[in-house]
């Protein structure tokens, strides 16, 4: 297996067992009392009692907030920056999936600061509101290989009061170090290796079709295909194949820093979907990519020919993408439909008018109406699937 030590987009350090050495890390980070932030899910394993062992054992006081929800609320991050400041802590470990990554990241940036999380959504300037040198620095140690948030510079938080999913950003929200251990993501399950794993996967795909101008990001969208195509059923079928697990977060981050290019429609979905049916973001990314690509097809085809270039497919394009996606899906049994996992017709318009207000729908390579999104989601709970 490789080594990876890089400063691209953040420091990252990519190796089997990387994190035995987090006390080190912490206080060349400039961390000397850590708050570990996980979610409840995990606060009783093996990898979380190992992390504080780590940071005692390095003479760190360490103390622990695991109050998360899958699609993380306000209050979530309410509640970390009460334990952030009580705890009298001047850094952050986040361990995790995206949720407790995202909860981190919101913390760090708020706890310190005159003005409220809200504040700190992404419109306008709101960031410049921040006060830089307040915002506490946060080593991530994903868990799961999908939503990259480990190198992202925003956070997606849940209104409870809006029933709406909002971008918390800052571009000094992105960790300061990242730890990719492959062993602490062997025990994934694989319904969530595969919903995880295509996360990652809508995240370059979307970059890649957005038609935002940047080279880089889409040179970095299209190898992150290339090694989910490989490397995702592998470790789907075999949990403790730690080079698949490892590639699989090297193509995580890939995806993440990415769609700094942009997403589109597909997250302006999952995310309404999310904030009003509380459903696992990447599941609902990978059931809604195939109908947003079809919706998307007479504006993405030179970009999906050059992927099916890429990827060396039999027919090297839209139709051939489609094709690939849709066997991927069913190698990875994930539904077909939105109905499959409760979700009905019933609040089309709704979700219509929330997918367009959303920040992700600005990158879509047509700026569908609130209509066209409600006719998406239709399709999606439907299984009505049309391209031509």
């Amino acid at each position: 297996m490789h080594y990876g030590h890089w400063h691209y987009p953040t420091e990252i350090i990519a190796r089997e067992n990387c994190t035995h050495k987090l006390g080190d890390y912490c206080k060349s980070t400039g961390i000397y009392r850590p708050l570990l932030i996980t979610d409840h899910n995990l606060a009783e394993t093996k990898m979380v009692r190992n992390t504080i062992a780590v940071c005692r054992e390095a003479n760190l006081p360490i103390e622990l907030f695991c109050h998360i929800q899958s699609n993380p609320t306000g209050a979530n991050v309410e509640a970390g920056i009460k334990h952030y400041v009580d705890g009298y802590h001047d850094g952050i470990i986040a361990l995790g999936g995206g949720s407790s990554i995202d909860v981190a990241k919101a913390v760090a940036l708020v706890a310190r600061q005159s003005f409220p999380l809200w504040d700190f959504e992404d419109k306008d300037d709101n960031w410049h509101k921040a006060e830089p040198d307040q915002i506490a620095p946060v080593i991530a140690i994903p868990t799961t290989a999908g939503t990259g948030s480990e190198v992202g510079r925003a956070s997606v938080i849940k209104d409870e009061t809006e029933q709406v999913k909002k971008i918390i950003f800052h571009p000094q929200m992105m960790p300061k170090l990242v730890l990719l251990d492959p062993i602490l993501t062997a025990e994934l399950p694989p319904e969530l290796t595969a919903a995880t794993g295509m996360d990652a996967l809508s995240h370059s795909l979307e970059a890649l079709c957005t038609h935002t101008f940047h080279p880089m990001a889409e040179a970095i969208a299209l190898e992150s295909i290339r090694l989910i195509s490989h490397y995702l059923p592998v470790a789907y079928i075999e949990g403790q194949n730690l080079n698949a697990r490892f590639h699989m977060q090297i193509a995580s981050c890939m995806g993440a820093t990415a769609f700094q290019k942009g997403l589109g429609a597909t997250h302006a979905l999952s995310h309404s979907l999310g904030a009003v049916y509380d459903k696992h973001h990447g599941l609902l990314n990978a059931i809604l990519l195939p109908y947003v690509l079809s919706a998307n097809k007479l504006h993405i085809d030179e970009k999906t020919n050059r992927l099916g270039r890429y990827l060396a497919l039999p027919k090297p394009d839209f139709y051939g993408v489609m094709a690939w996606l849709l066997s991927l899906r069913t190698d990875l049994n994930i539904p077909h439909t939105l109905a499959a996992i409760g979700i009905d017709s019933k609040e089309a318009e709704r979700i219509g008018q929330m997918a367009v207000s959303d920040q992700s729908a600005a990158g879509n390579p047509i700026h569908f109406t609130a209509e066209q999104y409600a006719e998406i989601f239709t399709n999606a709970v439907k299984g009505t699937l049309i391209y031509q």
